[in-house]
């Protein structure tokens, strides 16, 4: 850390007893030289060192704690920062200082509670960057990128590719420049190379009825006997109860007594069953080979059907089924029963889903719908007793935090339901319950009810032939069309179901606003015949997310074959280009403002329209940039 450089000796911050440096994790050393600030919890010992002779910064970490620390919270919620008068120096060079900030978006349960700022190659750090004018260093160069024009837009670049702007890394991919890293934090003594393991023993057994039987018999004479192969499987009991506690399998009064298989004498089966994850860790397998009796799989069926193309699962299985599930594969590859090492080949970790949790006056949990909320945030129950609220965590049955989409589906129906879902969040981001946008759902439903079955003008026939030629708003309306095609076929492949319903919905008004436009004039055959193929498109790409309305719909166009067994549609490729584009304005890196100009405009063209801008002559404050880099149809670069 570098002391404060305004007050002296006589300063409230020189007279705290601060420590010489700050610890930070990262799994990103080949990032280093694209560091352009130090943040840490409000939760940091730091932070709480520094806010005792500076009430400000302590009500900003009153603020911070105030609010969520769920992914959701932070990845959705402004990147707020409080700027120290300290300065962290860099690991690589002792000249270069970097601003130390308590940042909202740093959690101290996760590392060491302090990051180090790469904002070209994170978005957490990017949009923290972009709101406190911080600078934007990439320093990876993407595989397919020129050095010379490579800069960072709206999103950073998290891939791997080529170290630049790095010094002694330079040239280095993204793994050598990580190990080259750590060599030279190391030998400087100012950190070390570290692999963290979270692997803990997994006790498979458990004492409960449902669950595979564990094949060893008891004997006092002979100890833990296996039981014969030619006993297997063993069956449960179909005779069991369940009126007393405990394992039920153990109060069986027949089932486990048995004798032993070595000795003969009296014997007991073992009574614990196996967890459930023992048979999920590898049903995959066996359901490619679900019929044969003589082996647990046959080679040639895992040879056709393994690795599995994409396994969806909570955070939580990363430590759990996953894990378990890679063990499994390396075990059967180890005897003999398949080929492969891994058992999926991609992973998508989906968010979890939150709600608040409630306790009443006796500390007992609280189902949401037995609880009444108040405008000034308290809570009771039905009578009047009041409700303790929880903070806001993964819904749980054992906190009955949880809610039942069954009465949305009553009330609404299941097709708004799994709208509202899907629309409400990335699948990959934690998001917190809230019954006030299901609302909004429906009506969208209801809306395209209407734009379906009440279009504004007569529609031609289904499968008329395409006109010739298109009037100019007909081929607009047929570009957005396509562009929707493409974008959410993209967007599904990436799982991105958010972004797939906002923009099928912003077709659906594309739409509304064209069929009025003809409605209040005279409307051509062609532009008849565009409005069906939008109409059309939406059903279709709207139909793996409300496939009962989508239905009802497709049939209301006119359609006799389902649309289930329709194909996908396909976008044409030439309407996926606009005559204009909206390019990207930096100066010295830092995103300025955005201009349209024509598509593939010259650099000359380019550069005379960014130099009329008055809000890029602000900027420049009189300054004549020294050089403009122009990358064609994307990003206007003055460097000043």
């Amino acid at each position: 850390l570098d002391p404060p450089r305004e007050g002296g000796e006589d300063s409230p911050i020189a007279a705290l007893d601060l420590p010489s440096s700050v610890e930070i994790f990262t799994t990103r050393p080949d990032t280093l030289f694209g560091a352009s600030f130090l943040a840490i919890s409000p939760n940091h010992p730091l932070a709480a060192a520094l806010a005792k002779n500076d009430p400000a910064l302590a009500e900003f970490i009153a603020a911070c704690n105030r609010t969520g620390t769920s992914e959701i919270a932070i990845e959705t919620g402004e990147k707020l920062g409080y700027k120290t008068p300290l300065e962290a120096v860099h690991p690589f060079d002792s000249d270069w200082k970097l601003p130390i900030y308590v940042a909202n978006f740093v959690l101290m349960d996760y590392g060491t509670g302090a990051i180090f700022g790469c904002p070209a190659h994170d978005q957490r750090d990017l949009d923290f960057a972009r709101k406190y004018d911080l600078p934007v260093i990439p320093v990876i160069l993407p595989p397919d990128a020129k050095a010379a024009s490579f800069t960072i837009d709206a999103e950073p670049y998290v891939g791997a590719g080529t170290a630049y702007h790095s010094r002694f890394l330079d040239g280095l991919d993204s793994e050598a420049a990580k190990q080259a890293a750590i060599a030279e934090i190391e030998k400087r003594g100012a950190g070390e190379g570290v692999t963290q393991w979270r692997l803990r023993d997994w006790c498979i057994s458990r004492q409960r009825y449902w669950g595979c039987p564990i094949p060893i018999i008891h004997c006092e004479s002979c100890g833990a006997v296996p039981v014969p192969a030619a006993d297997l499987p063993v069956a449960l009991p179909d005779d069991v109860a369940f009126d007393k506690p405990g394992n039920p399998l153990d109060h069986h009064p027949t089932w486990k007594h048995v004798n032993c298989p070595q000795c003969g004498k009296a014997a007991r089966r073992e009574t614990d069953t196996c967890d459930t994850f023992v048979d999920s860790s590898w049903y995959y397998a066996r359901y490619a080979s679900a019929d044969c009796a003589d082996a647990p799989v046959r080679q040639a069926e895992m040879d056709y059907w393994l690795p599995v193309d994409q396994y969806v699962g909570g955070v939580e299985h990363a430590i759990l089924h996953l894990l378990y599930s890679r063990f499994f594969m390396r075990a059967m590859k180890a005897t003999g029963y398949v080929k492969i090492d891994e058992p999926f080949t991609g992973l998508f970790t989906q968010g979890m889903v939150l709600h608040k949790s409630y306790k009443d006056a006796d500390g007992a949990w609280l189902y949401p719908e037995e609880v009444t909320t108040h405008p000034d945030g308290s809570a009771t129950t039905a009578d009047g007793r009041p409700v303790t609220v929880g903070r806001i965590e993964v819904m749980s049955k054992s906190k009955k935090n949880v809610v039942d989409p069954g009465a949305i589906i009553d009330t609404y129906g299941a097709d708004t339901a799994r709208l509202f879902m899907l629309s409400d969040s990335p699948p990959d981001r934690d998001i917190e319950w809230a019954d006030a946008g299901v609302a909004g759902a429906w009506r969208y439903v209801n809306r395209l009810w209407n734009l379906v079955t009440e279009p504004a003008v007569p529609l031609p026939a289904v499968a008329a032939p395409m006109p010739t030629s298109f009037g100019p708003a007909a081929q607009t309306i047929r570009q957005q069309i396509h562009r929707a095609i493409a974008e959410v076929s993209a967007d599904f492949e990436r799982f991105a179901f958010n972004r797939a319903v906002a923009r099928i919905r912003e077709l659906s008004n594309a739409l509304e606003s064209f069929g009025a436009s003809l409605a209040n004039g005279d409307a051509a055959p062609s532009d008849a015949w565009a409005l069906r193929e939008g109409l059309e498109t939406v059903a279709r790409i709207l139909n793996p997310m409300l496939p009962h309305l989508t239905e009802e719909l497709w049939q209301q166009l006119g359609h006799e074959t389902p649309l289930v067994e329709m194909p996908w549609p396909k976008a044409d490729a030439a309407l996926l280009t606009d005559d204009s584009v909206t390019m990207a304005i930096q100066i010295n890196g830092k995103l300025r403002g955005t201009i349209t100009l024509p598509r593939d405009a010259s650099a000359k063209t380019a550069e005379a329209a960014v130099l009329a801008e008055p809000k890029i002559q602000q900027a420049l404050d009189g300054k004549t940039p020294k050089k403009i880099i122009v990358v064609p149809n994307k990003i206007i670069n003055l460097v000043a």
